[in-house]
């Protein structure tokens, strides 16, 4: 018999895209995990999995220094799917990992992005990488709902 046996798990699915230093670079980073999640059947949820992606590109390209590209990768796995944001900066992504010591403040645009990250993910982090930093989050996968018809 040749290809896969009906028990094999499937590889997992990638994609990676460089994206420019600019604020266009987040709608095009919510349109591909947006496509990535929809080639599953279980997915995790997509709404909130464009909300974080575009958080983190967004972080990355207001406070990340330099001026390049930066790298979205956007990994399917069995249990979920990862997102990670790569730029230049190897800094730290501000409070991402530890808790608030204060709420940010209700009237300011600003502040609330890593707050959402790890609230809403099941797991994040950052790692340095060779060119900088990685920042990720992990959202693992939901039922599927039935849309009305």
């Amino acid at each position: 018999m040749n290809g896969p046996a009906l028990y094999e798990r499937p590889v997992p699915a990638s994609w990676r895209i460089a994206l420019p230093h600019t604020v266009a670079a987040v709608p095009v980073a919510r349109a591909l995990v947006r496509t990535a999640l929809a080639e599953l059947e279980h997915a995790a949820d997509s709404d909130t999995a464009e909300l974080l992606t575009a958080e983190l590109v967004a972080n990355a390209v207001e406070h990340a220094a330099g001026n390049g590209p930066i790298e979205l990768v956007v990994e399917l796995l069995p249990t979920g799917c990862q997102v990670e944001v790569h730029d230049p900066d190897p800094a730290p992504p501000g409070d991402l990992t530890h808790p608030y010591r204060a709420m940010p403040d209700p009237w300011q645009e600003h502040g609330r992005g890593l707050l959402l990250i790890r609230t809403l993910s099941a797991s994040c982090g950052h790692r340095p990488t060779d060119s900088g930093k990685a920042v990720w989050f992990r959202l693992p996968v939901t039922p599927h709902r039935r849309r009305p018809v």
